[in-house]
């Protein structure tokens, strides 16, 4: 599978930003999926995560409650939501897929990468 983000961009603190990955390739719908974020400087941590079905989710404790990660098996796209942006969320953002059913919650679960989108957060 192939992974394409976008929807990076620069973006005042406090608003909101949608990131959205699509895939190509077969079978979309088999692959839990997540998100990731490398800040400059700094090594690529995980964000968020969402199973096969999209019925669960994970946050990382800095986005928890101001973030929504989702899918669309029918378009082949995973989005993250984000809102009440921060400063500290500057960073290029990378989704990831993963032959597995659950959640992985680092980078060694996921086997597919996408190359990343840059989000700016002004203060």
């Amino acid at each position: 599978v192939q992974l394409q983000a976008s929807g990076g961009g620069l973006v005042q603190a406090g608003g909101s930003l949608r990131l959205s990955c699509a895939a190509s390739g077969p079978s979309f719908s088999i692959y839990s999926l997540g998100w990731f974020r490398q800040a400059p400087g700094k090594e690529r941590k995980f964000v968020a995560a969402v199973n096969q079905s999209g019925t669960g989710t994970y946050y990382e404790d800095s986005v928890k409650g101001r973030s929504t990660i989702s899918r669309d098996n029918a378009k082949n796209t995973v989005y993250l939501q984000m809102n009440k942006v921060k400063p500290e969320d500057t960073a290029v953002y990378y989704c990831a897929a993963r032959n597995e059913c659950s959640m992985g919650l680092s980078q060694a679960n996921y086997n597919y990468w996408g190359q990343g989108t840059q989000v700016t957060v002004s203060s």
